[in-house]
């Protein structure tokens, strides 16, 4: 069973920064390797969006709104995929889920539980 458990949410003035980690379990080295693992965001009474995405070959897509801000990164080594974020604004306040696709057989798709950002101004 694949788990994905993010972390580093929290409450931060615009203009800071934070970093939310998400860590997976349940999977081999060989597997998450070649799973796109990604960041998705949804706020309240929104439906939930594409914030990051990085393909196993280190190819990386940013929502319009988070480009120049947020860098996605993965260490597949430590099973982790990571989103930096600077530059924040109260706009980039939501849950945050991590996000992995799995291709293995017929793509699979795993959600992490979410961890909660809030951008005051």
């Amino acid at each position: 069973q694949v788990q994905l458990v993010e972390s580093g949410g929290d409450l931060v003035q615009a203009g800071g920064s934070l970093r939310l980690s998400c860590a997976a379990s349940g999977i081999s080295r060989s597997i998450i390797s070649i799973s796109a693992l990604g960041w998705y965001r949804q706020a309240p009474g929104k439906q939930r969006e594409l914030v990051a995405r990085i393909t196993s070959r280190g190819t990386t897509d940013y929502a319009d709104s988070v480009k120049g801000r947020f860098t996605i990164s993965r260490d597949n080594a430590k099973y982790t995929v990571t989103l930096q974020m600077n530059s924040l604004k109260p706009e980039d306040t939501a849950d945050y889920y991590c996000n992995a696709e799995v291709p293995t057989g017929q793509m699979r798709v795993y959600w992490g539980q979410g961890t909660q950002v809030t951008v005051s101004s």
